[in-house]
């Protein structure tokens, strides 16, 4: 007697639990290292401005590569802040509100510079501007 029933051909299936955990876990994992950084720039739209240099009464101050000071053209045989002070006061005059325009080569020194600045203090001129030089 054969108690035994007769087997059926059963296919083989696959258990996609455990590839659907290990798929998990590698996701998260990915989802931890993974750096979610967004780079954003700004689009500004920077104004032009094209204005003709302004008729002004201003001191101008010129400083040459070789350390020279020429004082609305001209030149300063002294070079002490306290002797170019002087002169600026000179030049100023009766002008409570005197405007310094320093013109310095690019090559000339940072000392050169800061001398002007520190003249213009002694003499009690406090609106300094520097000229710039436009690309062409």
């Amino acid at each position: 007697m054969n108690f035994r029933r007769p087997q059926s051909d059963d296919e083989p299936e696959i258990n996609l639990i455990p590839l659907i955990d290990v798929l998990l876990v590698i996701l998260i994992f990915l989802a931890a290292t993974t750096s979610f950084t967004r780079y954003s720039q700004l689009k500004v739209a920077l104004p032009e401005a094209r204005a003709d240099a302004a008729e002004i009464d201003a001191l101008n101050m010129a400083i040459s590569q070789e350390g020279l000071y020429a004082l609305n053209g001209q030149l300063l045989p002294d070079t002490t802040s306290a002797e170019i002070a002087q002169a600026l006061r000179n030049a100023a005059g009766d002008r409570k509100e005197a405007i310094l325009v320093i013109n310095a080569d690019a090559q000339t020194t940072h000392e050169s510079v800061v001398r002007i600045m520190e003249a213009a203090r002694l003499a009690g001129i406090s609106r300094v501007n520097f000229a710039t030089q436009s690309p062409p």
